[in-house]
């Protein structure tokens, strides 16, 4: 029988091993992400058979896990011996409107980490795991729209929410999202080789494998924003990228007069909200032509845009090239780095 064309003479490796802890009102989408990423470098072809990988839900009963979609998940085994894991994934999910963890749980992740298992906490993992004292002397790598809840909640705690991912020796952490899958691939690469970890992404339609360093989508804010009324603003703008509020929506939802926004706008960025949401909708779209592939009518209307031309203009005005023109000198940045390390 033919072998396929990555295999080798290597001898079989001992599968990597990942169990879940499901937070109560857990994120779904970075659960998903994680699993389907190790399902699809598990075995060959549509089988989905845990050959190469293999995971467990665990939980200290055998009730249902409800996300905070509202969606379930019922747990596979109860809190076996950490040691039969390499990593124990957290996933967590709200931040302060969710459940708390049970003790059962957090007496486990303890044990874990006193028979040297990694933990791994994504999205707001990294809070779960700090609350139960497990990221002392660890970074943490949060969200950015988690940012200074973190910071706020532990001062003393290293974070930061510059990259997808962060490995500081026995803990990991990841900002969620499309970054899990990211994570899980280097799993995958680290335990059974490059081909699957790459192939489990091409078949999730996601980019080849990102290093941990690679940037998250960011805010445009990087200083902090003290006023509540601008801090819920700001979010509100964030979360409606692709369809933007007029400023007379969030002035309503904010519960404060038109006026008075852009007062407090002005105080706290410099800029009206209009100008706010214009200059996070372009460097979205600055983000999205530097790191993807799409199309730039798909950029144009996924960032909020009415026609191509007018966000041509805007874009150009911003950061002094079309949008064409910078992807066309991406491409030539990378064919030179190519070069220079060939």
């Amino acid at each position: 029988m033919n072998q396929p064309a990555h295999a080798d003479n290597r001898p079989p490796q001992k599968p990597l091993s990942v169990g879940f802890i499901l937070a109560p009102e857990f994120t779904l989408s970075a659960f998903s992400n994680f699993v389907d990423v190790l399902r699809l470098a598990a075995d060959e072809g549509d089988f989905s058979r845990q050959i190469r990988c293999k995971w467990k839900i665990l939980s200290h009963d055998s009730r249902p896990i409800q996300s905070s979609s509202g969606l379930e998940v019922i747990p596979t085994t109860g809190l076996e011996d950490p040691q039969a894991f390499d990593y124990i994934v957290v996933v967590g999910g709200l931040l302060h409107a969710g459940k708390k963890i049970s003790p059962q749980i957090a007496a486990y992740l303890k044990q874990a980490d006193e028979a040297g298992v990694t933990l791994i906490g994504v999205c707001t993992g990294s809070f779960i795991l700090a609350r139960a004292g497990l990221m002392h002397g660890y970074h943490s790598c949060v969200s950015w729209f988690h940012y200074h809840h973190f910071e706020q909640e532990f001062p003393k705690y290293p974070v930061s929410s510059d990259e997808l991912f962060n490995i500081d020796g026995k803990r990991m952490t990841c900002a969620g999202g499309a970054g899990v899958m990211h994570l899980a691939a280097h799993l995958i690469e680290k335990h059974c080789g490059k081909f699957e970890a790459a192939q489990a992404l091409r078949i999730m339609l996601e980019e080849m494998p990102l290093p941990a360093s690679t940037p998250q989508p960011h805010s445009v804010i990087t200083d902090k924003v003290y006023n509540r009324s601008v801090r819920k603003a700001v979010q509100l703008i964030e979360r409606n990228i692709s369809n933007p509020l007029t400023v007379d929506d969030i002035a309503q939802k904010v519960n404060v007069s038109i006026r008075h926004l852009e007062r407090l706008f002005h105080a706290e960025l410099g800029m009206t909200p209009r100008s706010y949401s214009a200059k996070l909708r372009l460097d979205h779209a600055r983000h999205l032509i530097l790191n993807t592939d799409h199309r730039i009518s798909f950029i144009v209307f996924e960032c909020g845009f009415v026609d191509c031309s007018h966000f041509s203009r805007r874009f150009k005005l911003e950061f002094g090239l079309t949008p064409t023109e910078m992807r066309i000198k991406r491409g030539t940045i990378k064919k030179f780095q190519h070069k220079t390390a060939a």
